[in-house]
């Protein structure tokens, strides 16, 4: 792949000046996208290119609340089971098209459609956060969605970016047999073109309706004032960061840590670090004959040096983090903050009991992310001093995800995309591995405990609720946190207005050049 990165980047840049302040902000990709329709055959790469061209009722702001996006309004019935929206004046796709409450009963009945794929259906149809039991539309401007019970994740699970944010699109986006052609939807973006394996090109959508005030996470102002925007798919990191000092590219969001003091140097360089809500974990396959003995699985826990694993592999910006819910949460107390020290003998201990006898425990890892490829080979250093036995499969990124949604390894160096709500960072792993096979923990008290934070709103009993999750979690071993990282951006020194978020991922809105 390298052997061709770098023609393919002067082929699409021959355009474009690189420091010009021209007509198009390039932004870098680590891989291709997997898929234009939202929420369906997706990874996070995908997601982020979503947010561009998809919009729905509602998104996240910058605080990592819910607030109205396509929706002007949106009302809760005391009784916590009926939420009214109502759209927006204005609002047109990016056809010309005007947008009604049709449009989102339409695109509802196909997420919720099995067929389609939608990752998010099992979250809303009785099997996760939220069961809806009915949608309809009031008029041309209001739609209600009525629950089964109450829930405190409904607007969330709306709005996570892993389900598309389940984004509004135009039923033109669709052939005439129903399946997915092109997006047409409502976002500050329309898709130019997408060169598989070299680029996805966006334009500034002209019929999009921006909110007033400032940009405010996936909300708030999303003017764009650069009028195209070029993901350019750049799998090296060493050939990214020739790109970017030589101004090839104007950003690149993700810099890697080992990067960031040069970057700082660099008089034609800024740079940008946030926190983000993304965690890093190894996960476990507890129906594997080996692994389902828990002490296995806590003997490889034992064997971590937390601290030294965790600064190698993020070069000292961030620090470890054992829990699912991240150290920026509101939720994340004492119980949360408890760090597992490293016990050899007590690992010894535990393999010995459990009959342990050296045969080999896969883990698989892939290159296309630094930080998994690396945290997986301290890891099998440090697990080997307890007498574990792990070996390494590196495979690549599209493979893992399939492995993954299948449940098939026995470990995985892997990292879970931010979920903004504790009782999502909790969900993302758990649940009924023989109908969700990518579920991680199944566990019936897990289950419980999960299920009734879902449902209340009440801070105090929530926190209490998922106290009693977090040392659940932390006895059945099913997934090891590792951290929650931080994430540096690098941009050329005329982009202005770049900023990160709690999310992660990049916003090119409200980015211009400097003149």
């Amino acid at each position: 792949m390298k052997a061709i990165v770098l023609p393919i980047l002067v082929a699409c840049l021959a355009a474009t000046p690189a420091l010009a302040g021209g007509d198009t902000l390039l932004v870098r990709l680590n891989a291709d996208i997997r898929s234009l329709d939202p929420g369906t055959n997706r990874d996070g790469n995908t997601d982020l290119v979503q947010t561009h061209l998809f919009e729905g009722l509602v998104a996240f702001k910058e605080d990592a609340t819910v607030g109205p996006l396509l929706a002007k309004s949106v009302d809760v019935s005391p009784d916590g089971r009926t939420y009214t929206f109502v759209l927006r004046d204005g609002l047109k796709f990016s056809n010309g098209e005007p947008v009604t409450s049709a449009d989102v009963l339409f695109d509802w009945k196909r997420y919720t459609d099995p067929d389609t794929g939608w990752r998010c259906l099992t979250e809303v149809d009785g099997r996760g956060a939220v069961k809806v039991a009915d949608v309809t539309a009031k008029d041309d401007k209001t739609v209600v969605f009525t629950l089964e019970k109450p829930s405190a994740l409904f607007l969330g699970t709306l709005a996570r970016p892993d389900c598309g944010g389940t984004g509004i699109y135009h039923r033109s986006s669709l052939g005439r047999d129903g399946k997915w052609v092109t997006p047409v939807t409502t976002a500050p973006y329309k898709l130019g073109e997408w060169k598989r394996g070299q680029y996805i090109e966006l334009l500034r959508n002209d019929h999009y309706v921006s909110l007033p005030g400032d940009r405010d996470g996936l909300t708030g102002n999303k003017t764009v004032a650069i009028p195209k925007l070029r993901f350019l798919v750049i799998p090296d990191e060493s050939t990214a960061k020739a790109a970017l000092l030589t101004g090839d590219i104007d950003l690149n969001y993700d810099v890697e840590n080992a990067d960031v003091a040069e970057y700082q140097s660099t008089p034609d360089l800024v740079t940008d670090t946030s926190p983000t809500m993304n965690i890093s974990d190894f996960l476990f396959q507890t129906n594997d004959p080996l692994l389902s003995d828990v002490r296995i699985r806590k003997a490889f826990l034992l064997s971590l040096d937390m601290p030294e694993l965790v600064g190698q592999v993020t070069s000292g910006q961030s620090q470890p983090n054992n829990s699912p819910i991240p150290p920026a949460s509101a939720f994340h107390k004492a119980p949360q903050s408890v760090i597992v020290q490293r016990d050899i003998p007590a690992a010894k201990t535990l393999l010995a009991e459990a009959g342990y006898d050296g045969r080999p425990i896969k883990m698989i890892t892939n290159k296309r992310y630094q930080p998994m490829f690396d945290q997986a080979i301290l890891a099998q250093a440090m697990a080997q001093e307890a007498g574990l036995n792990i070996e390494l499969e590196v495979i690549d990124w599209a493979t893992q995800q399939d492995r993954y949604l299948a449940g098939n390894y026995q470990i995985m160096s892997h990292g879970f995309s931010a979920r903004l709500d504790p009782s999502l960072s909790f969900e993302m792993f758990s649940g009924d591995k023989t109908k969700q096979p990518r579920k991680v923990w199944d566990n019936p008290e897990a289950a419980k405990l999960l299920a009734a934070s879902m449902e209340t709103s009440d801070i105090a009993q929530r926190q209490a609720l998922l106290d009693k999750l977090e040392a659940l979690y932390r006895d059945d071993v099913a997934m090891i946190t590792l951290y929650s990282g931080v994430r540096t951006g690098a941009a050329r020194a005329n982009v202005v207005g770049y900023k990160g978020w709690a999310l992660g991922t990049p916003r090119a809105w409200g980015v211009s050049f400097k003149p």
